[in-house]
């Protein structure tokens, strides 16, 4: 079904700071009076000379710069790859010359090659630059985006660093870069004052015009090399297929230059992975056209070029150039984005209110005498959503129905015979199902807009109106679901495989119709991601005072996308199956499609919004600004004959809708390894040269953190021991909280090599205790600064190592730092685990600390019932507080201080912090939740009223004490 646009979202495209606005960036904040003073200056000198004036105000336009440490700096102009490489006016340098022989050994092999060898050494060859392209500059761009890499790199050898006043052991090489980027920019830059992040980004760019330009031309020469005139066409045919293919292409053009236009080299080479810059941006143009513009419509070149070499080699070869260029977007760009320009807001800073308990939401009477709660105190959020695979819960009728049913159908549709009989059955039975999805159930909620039909109906019989919404979305998403699979089964139905795939348009029907199917497929997903399943199911006929109107994601380019992609699937399994019938489907659901947007969903979105909704979609208004001024008269002229004729269809609908509607009320009232000596393994290892000299005794490491109480230590006794072995013995082990902090306090000799690191593993994980067999999944530091190219490595660092005197008389030098676990490092399951200190960067085993528990402290209930529900609720919260807080990292912009604090908005972004929750919570109380239900509740105070209340519905049911009664199971 259609929706208008309950929320729509911005593009966030790369806007140049992360204060940017939905259209424009926000400039640095330091220099602005100078600038400023700078640009009245220039406009006050007096001159005559009107190129003069231009050039001092040009000069006066500077971008700046500024780099994560602060350091603001004069961004330099710089040009696109292929000026810089074919324009002569552009000085040309090594970096060029070594891209353009690159690109004349590609045409030169396309020249030579056998003519058996070119297709398959050239699809390998555009392959293997593609890997580079998403591949390799992605793994580069996201570990620069998390750790900053190739600055540390950059670091690390010494790349920018004068060998006049540094140590740089590469002076040569240091020269030539010099030389190569100073010849590209010959104003506002000097490689020695520019910072290191920006002469990093222009190394950068030169690898990337590397393979970009060798990316496009390998995959030219493949076109080329696959490109032939299909046998039996003729001139129309051709001359239509080039003029499309050329057009293709000429639009693939404009789109990036547009593109280009807006966001400037600074974004085109991804240069918010190295610094950001002071550049008012506005999104006009092709970014008004579709979402990622470079990346969606700015591949329709590709299409062009394989139906300008009429090959299904090349076509295929654009698609999954295409997929994967998707796939670079969605793993890399779109996290940077988010991360940079649309982090978390600030933590929202609350009062301490009154000891008002909330309450969970209660069905019925029954349910809230026997929880002793009035029904009128603030409930809980509901987490439970229906749609989409992670949300199947089979103790729900509706997922179970929507199991079950297709499950039917599919049954049916597999064991009965193709016949004509049997097609028009399944197309009759799924042409029902469409009927009834897009017009029975916008004809309920027509009424339910105008009388609020379907509420007052629950409210007759008892029930609220938060039960007639849950009924509502099981009947829609049911609908939804048959509908789609009654219409898939007819398809399977109508279809027949290809005899021979190469036959006409065969293959090309189906390219196209899988095409559609997945454009309406990625239309759906955005759509929810908008809209939510509030606006999913309707949501604003149901509770007015809940919708709001906001601008996001598709809704940004286009009013209703359900209008055409929302559909397209259809016509796309129409292409596949080449039916008839189905064809006849597909048109009834555009116009059942276009009915509900119009005469039911249209009404109601003006009477609930009225003046805020927006008439023109970014699309639409691109498209006008467009045109020429006699076609913008003639596009009125249209409008107006349009619009008349709507009006005649309106009135004629009305003047019918009330004896179908009195129709419609009667049939509606009728109707989820070397030697093995056992029981032990004997290994033989050969001493490594690099160990000489150093005695594993002489390292050590002691570990701390805030251990857990002394009552947990009992727990181990469960009464399924004999009786001598209930009593608890004395551990020197440690065990300590769930989520805390792990210092470790390590010694070695002071000639231990720099790449020495530790890491944390499982006792369990490894044989062996001199050689750790296992990945350590990112829980290492390192014991030394400036070894390692992560930075954030680094950050375990609590204490450098320094000098200590010799231990027990042995005469060896000792020294000794300190690092830390925290947050990612750790572990996040109870168990027995130990820290390995290894040698150099490798996985030998020099020390390896006391083993110790980390575990969750069981709540006790016997102590904290006193008889009444506030005494036990706040034993609860005090409980509960300091696990949360371990849980979020005791990140003062994640972690709340009190019970009352709402947690912050990184909790929201990514799912691990409410996981830990509620691992703690389960393993605390014995009560399991769903994440989103942290999500939900949002602070301490809910999330304990939660666990009380679901500790009391269940006491019934087990041996645990009642609030102040002991309630045994009855057999």
């Amino acid at each position: 079904m259609g929706k208008e646009a309950p929320e729509i979202s911005e593009l966030r495209k790369r806007a140049p700071h992360p204060s940017t606005s939905a259209e424009t960036g926000v400039g640095v904040e330091g220099n602005v009076e100078d600038r400023a003073a700078a640009d009245e200056q220039h406009a006050t000198e007096p001159t005559n000379d009107f190129r003069a004036i231009k050039v001092a105000e040009e000069k006066s336009k500077k971008t700046y710069g500024r780099t994560p440490d602060g350091t603001i700096f004069v961004v330099p102009v710089t040009h696109d790859m292929v000026s810089q490489l074919l324009d002569p006016r552009q000085p040309k340098n090594l970096s060029d010359i070594i891209v353009l022989a690159v690109l004349a050994l590609h045409v030169l092999a396309a020249w030579l090659l056998p003519q058996s060898w070119k297709r398959p050494v050239f699809v390998v060859l555009f392959a293997c630059w593609r890997a580079a392209y998403n591949g390799g500059i992605g793994i580069l761009l996201e570990n620069q985006s998390q750790s900053r890499q190739m600055i540390t790199w950059a670091r690390h050898w010494r790349l920018f660093e004068n060998p006049e006043t540094g140590n740089n052991p590469r002076p040569w090489l240091y020269k030539l870069l010099k030389r190569e980027l100073e010849a590209k920019i010959p104003e506002d830059y000097k490689f020695e004052e520019a910072p290191i992040e920006y002469n990093t980004w222009l190394v950068f760019r030169r690898v990337v015009d590397l393979i970009l330009m060798c990316d496009f031309v390998s995959y030219c020469l493949f076109a080329m090399i696959c490109g032939h005139r299909p046998d039996g066409e003729n001139i129309l045919m051709g001359l239509g297929r080039w003029s499309m293919g050329i057009a293709l292409v000429l639009f693939n053009l404009w789109v990036k230059l547009d593109a280009h236009r807006v966001v400037k080299d600074f974004a085109w080479y991804w240069g918010d992975f190295f610094y950001l810059i002071d550049q008012d941006l506005t999104f006009d143009g092709v970014f008004e056209m579709a979402p990622h513009p470079m990346y969606s419509i700015g591949y329709a070149g590709y299409y062009g070029i394989s139906m300008m070499a009429a090959s299904y080699e090349v076509l295929f070869v654009s698609i999954i150039a295409h997929m994967s260029q998707f796939a670079f977007l969605v793993l890399v760009e779109n996290p940077h984005i988010e991360k940079t320009y649309n982090p978390p807001a600030p933590r929202k800073r609350e009062e301490p209110r009154a000891q008002s308990e909330p309450s969970i939401v209660i069905d019925s009477p029954s349910d809230q005498q026997s929880l002793g709660k009035s029904p009128d105190k603030e409930s809980l959020a509901p987490v439970h959503n229906m749609v989409g695979l992670s949300n199947i819960d089979l103790f729900r009728v509706t997922d179970l129905a929507v199991i079950l049913l297709p499950g039917y159908v599919a049954a049916l549709t597999l064991a009965t015979p193709s016949t004509a009989f049997w097609q028009t059955l399944f197309v009759l039975h799924a042409l029902s199902w469409r009927v009834w999805y897009h017009l029975g159930l916008g004809l309920i909620l027509d009424q339910q807009s105008k009388n609020k039909m379907w509420t007052r109906h629950f409210l007759k019989f008892g029930e609220s109106s938060a039960e007639a919404w849950r009924q509502w979305k099981g009947m829609h998403h049911i609908s939804m679901i048959m509908a789609n699979a009654s219409f898939m089964a007819a398809c399977w139905k109508m279809y027949n495989f290809p005899a021979d795939w190469t036959y006409g348009g065969v293959l090309l029907k189906h390219t196209i119709g899988f095409s559609l199917v997945a454009l309406q497929l990625w239309t759906a997903f955005s759509v929810y991601e908008s809209l939510g399943e509030f606006g999913w199911f309707c949501g604003d006929f149901f509770f007015d005072s809940q919708a709001k109107l906001t601008y996001t994601s598709i809704y940004r380019f286009v009013n209703n996308p359900d209008r055409v992609f929302g559909i397209a699937g259809v016509w796309g399994a129409a292409l596949i199956t080449w039916s008839r019938s189905i064809f006849l489907m597909a048109l009834t659901t555009q116009l059942l499609t276009l009915y509900f947007i119009a005469y039911i969903e249209r009404p109601h979105m003006q009477k609930i919004y009225g003046r805020s909704l927006r008439q023109e979609a970014g699309l639409t208004k691109f498209i006008k600004k467009s045109m020429p001024a006699n076609v913008k008269t003639w596009s009125d002229s249209v409008d107006k004959v349009l619009d008349d004729t709507t009006h005649f269809v309106e009135d004629f609908f009305e003047a019918a809708r009330p004896k179908f509607t009195s129709g419609m009320k009667t049939i509606v009232r009728d109707t989820s390894a070397l030697f093995n000596v056992a029981p032990a393994r004997l290994t033989i290892t050969r001493l490594s040269e690099d160990l000489a000299g150093l005695n594993p005794k002489d390292y050590s490491m002691t570990v701390s953190g805030t251990t857990v109480m002394e009552a947990a230590l009992k727990e181990r006794a469960t009464g399924k021991e004999s009786v001598t072995g209930r009593f608890p013995k004395e551990v020197k082990t440690q065990a300590y909280e769930y989520g805390t902090s792990l210092k470790i306090a390590w010694r070695a000799p002071a000639n231990h090599a720099k790449g020495d690191w530790i890491g944390l593993y499982m006792v369990t994980d490894n044989r062996s205790r001199e050689m750790t067999e296992v990945s350590s999944l990112g829980r290492w530091s390192p014991t030394s600064q400036g070894v390692y190219d992560s930075m954030t490595a680094e950050k375990s660092i609590l204490v450098d190592e320094h000098p200590i005197p010799a231990q027990n008389g042995s005469g060896t030098d000792l020294v000794e730092g300190e690092v830390v676990f925290e947050g990612d490092k750790l572990w996040w399951t109870q168990g027995v685990y130990e820290f390995r200190y290894h040698h150099d960067g490798k996985h030998t085993v020099m020390s390896i600390s006391e083993p110790f528990e980390i575990r969750v402290s069981k709540f006790d209930d016997d102590a904290a019932d006193t008889g009444a529900d506030e005494t036990y609720e706040r034993a609860v919260q005090q409980a509960l507080l300091p696990v949360v807080q371990n849980c979020l990292d005791r990140d003062p912009d994640i972690a709340p201080s009190s019970i009352d604090e709402a947690f912050g908005n990184h909790v929201e972004r990514d799912g691990k912090y409410s996981r830990r929750v509620v691992y703690a919570i389960r393993e605390m109380f014995g009560i399991e939740f769903a994440p989103a239900v942290v999500l939900a509740d949002g602070n301490v105070r809910k999330l304990s009223w939660r666990i009380r209340n679901a500790k009391q519905v269940l006491a019934p049911y087990s041996m645990s004490v009642s609030r102040g009664t002991t309630t045994p199971i009855n057999h």
